[in-house]
């Protein structure tokens, strides 16, 4: 990687040998070297050519910095700080396009001047073609960090030059964007100067995340209109002509018009980007589809929206069964308008029903479905009757909730180990939840407490189709549908930088929202009653009925913990009840003691706070009081993981106003 200034006589003497078309290279040479030199020969570079050609009209260069908006936009903070810090180095930083012509240059005033006379300046194409083996034209040549000294360029008249450079990629998917190179006379050389430029091009890599990152917002904000209603298929394509977001008739509407598109693994259209050039439209696409996208006059992306044939969707004319897990259906699964993988699904309510019937939709496609919804409405059960109804329903459904896993044992459970990976491992190994769900269905729940250092991961699984075992070096095909689940919001994740954007649009191209149970009030009785009567008969007990009062009582209460609690208090009251008809009194403290009303009631304000920390551990505070110390309860109030909470606790010293609010 490194050149070695000791070597110059050799290097010097291997290009002379070269030129004249004799003997293997010299072990001096490096294997870098030799392929570029060679590249240069089969371009025909005059090898005594003393300069680069002259730069491009100032016209010309206000042209491609134009083009080059965003590029120079990333970088600019980072190359007004070379002003300050190569100030009397002797060395300059340059910042090229993917066609090797500088589009800025800072540093050392001295330098500048000397570079003038090599034509080492904007506007200049610096590519291996015309300039032979240099810093930037090399870099682009390989696509990795590289560093030319003195000896080893193969022009004549650069070789009293030292240069380092490394391409800049963008985040999303890798593209070659530009590079960026630190050269001065040879009497400048350091290895310092390759590690410089990877970490500037990795500061100006990160920029152009958080840029991407506001523009897909906007681009998002901006498509929401067309996002509602209608049974068209909808694909939202960003300005580089990839699908960010799509639609639940999406990928039968493309499959209906012969298309390949997988918008499982989304790829780019060239003709879609906004610099497309002309590219052709693809052969299954029509041009009266495409809606531009923008917002406050800037062009952000495409719309694309395929008619979608009739499908013969019904609509719900009679309740859909609604949510809760182990529950036997109470009624004939055939019922029109129920998706037969939902049938252990009780509800009433249109939201749901909406939901479900685009649940159904989705998994006949094998796109990955991000769940959304607060704890307890029954993201599980969705996920598995996407899997009843998918591509994947013969194969496993395997499920990992990843919400207070430590990351070790999250690494271990998902990706699976070899015998001996590590102390304590189990003999023999372990098979991972990724590799037993090869086939079928791996539902991620609490997908938002994934350590953000295995996002890239789980990122790379699903790109390639390839998963590596902890302490192994050999890739294991796997073929599975991912179903993830979360009750955060992962755009404002994706902003606090706690979960990864590429990995959020990757797990999130389609996503649904289930509402909570609080949003669908004349489900409360329906769910109720359903209850009552399967656990009166899984318990073996005589007949159970609710009184109107009990019923009343049950939907003034806000339900935080959604289907889950509901279902759990409903079990409890028909363990505990003796009689058959139960009213208020059978109702648990938490519920008679007034909660129902607190639940709807203001929520205190939290004093005056001096600090971010401080704030925090007032808001935990709160939280165990108002719950009376049941941090199971508290930690669903504060919307974070139980896990969480616990470290917070200790964090903050707060065991003392557990035990304190436990006591009294």
């Amino acid at each position: 990687m490194f050149s070695d200034p000791g070597n110059d006589a050799a290097v010097m003497a291997a290009w002379e040998r070269f030129l004249d078309g004799g003997g293997a290279p010299s072990d001096a040479l490096r294997s870098l070297v030799d392929g570029s030199w060679h590249r240069c020969q089969q371009h025909n570079v005059d090898p005594d050519k003393r300069k680069a050609p002259p730069p491009v009209a100032e016209s010309a260069l206000e042209t491609l910095r134009q083009r080059h908006d965003e590029l120079l936009q990333a970088s600019a903070p980072v190359m007004a700080c070379a002003r300050d810090f190569l100030a009397e180095t002797g060395t300059v930083m340059a910042l090229a396009d993917t066609s090797s012509t500088i589009l800025t240059m800072e540093g050392d005033n001295p330098t500048i001047g000397s570079a003038e006379s090599i034509h080492l300046l904007p506007g200049v194409a610096w590519s291996e073609r015309v300039c032979g083996t240099n810093a930037i034209g090399t870099a682009l040549a390989v696509g990795q960090p590289v560093q030319i000294h003195s000896a080893e360029h193969y022009c004549a008249g650069i070789k009293r030059w030292t240069c380092s450079a490394t391409v800049i990629r963008h985040p999303h998917d890798g593209e070659i964007l530009g590079v960026v190179d630190v050269s001065g006379l040879s009497e400048t050389y350091s290895r310092q100067s390759l590690a410089l430029v990877v970490t500037t091009a990795s500061r100006i890599e990160s920029r152009l995340t958080m840029m991407e990152m506001e523009r897909r917002y906007r681009l998002l904000e901006a498509a929401l209109p067309y996002w509602s209603g209608g049974a068209d298929g909808i694909v939202l394509f960003d300005r580089r002509g990839y699908p960010i977001k799509a639609n639940e008739n999406a990928q039968a509407a493309i499959a209906a018009f012969g298309a390949d598109l997988d918008l499982a693994a989304p790829r780019r259209i060239a003709a879609l980007a906004l610099d497309g050039n002309g590219q052709p439209l693809p052969a299954w696409l029509r041009a009266e589809w495409l809606v531009p996208v923008a917002s406050r006059g800037e062009r952000l992306g495409t719309l694309l929206i395929v008619p979608l044939p009739r499908l013969g969707r019904a609509r719900a004319a009679e309740p859909v069964r609604e949510l809760a897990a182990g529950d036997a259906p109470s009624c004939d699964p055939g019922v029109p308008g129920i998706p037969p993988g939902f049938a252990s699904i009780v509800t009433a309510d249109p939201g749901l029903g909406d939901a479900l019937r685009k649940a159904d939709q989705l998994a006949r496609s094998r796109v990955p479905v991000l769940l959304l919804g607060e704890t307890g409405v029954g993201k599980e059960e969705f996920a598995q009757g996407i899997h009843k109804a998918s591509p994947f329903r013969d194969g496993p459904y395997v499920a990992l909730n990843c919400g207070g896993l430590s990351r070790e044992l999250l690494a271990s459970e998902l990706f699976g180990y070899v015998d001996g990976a590590f102390t304590g491992a189990r003999k023999g190994g372990l098979v991972g939840k990724i590799e037993a769900a090869n086939g079928g269905t791996l539902f991620l729940d609490e997908i938002g407490e994934m350590p953000p250092d295995l996002q890239p991961h789980l990122l790379r699984v699903l790109e390639q189709g390839e998963i590596y075992r902890l302490g192994e070096n050999v890739p294991r095909k796997v073929d599975f549908r991912l179903i993830a689940a979360t009750h955060r919001d992962l755009r404002q994740e994706v902003a606090a930088g706690r979960f990864r954007m590429d990995f959020y649009y990757r797990v999130a191209v389609t996503s649904i929202r289930i509402p909570s149970l609080r949003d669908r009030r004349g489900d409360v009785r329906l769910l109720a009653r359903h209850f009552v009567d399967l656990f009166r008969e899984r318990h073996g007990l005589g007949p159970r009925r609710l009184g109107e009062a009990l019923l009343a009582a049950l939907e003034a209460y806000a339900w935080p913990g959604n289907v889950r609690e509901l279902r759990n208090v409903i079990e409890s009251m028909v363990l505990m009840s003796e009689g058959e008809l139960l009213g208020p009194e059978a109702l648990p403290p938490e519920l008679a003691d007034g909660d129902a009303a607190a639940a709807h009631a203001p929520q205190p304000v939290p004093p005056a706070v001096r600090s971010i920390a401080t704030g925090e551990a007032e808001l935990i505070r709160c939280a165990i009081a108002a719950t009376r110390g049941n941090l199971t309860k508290a930690a669903r109030e504060l919307d974070i993981a139980k896990s969480t909470l616990y470290q917070k606790v200790k964090q903050y010293g707060l065991e003392a106003d557990i035990s304190r609010v436990r006591s009294g």
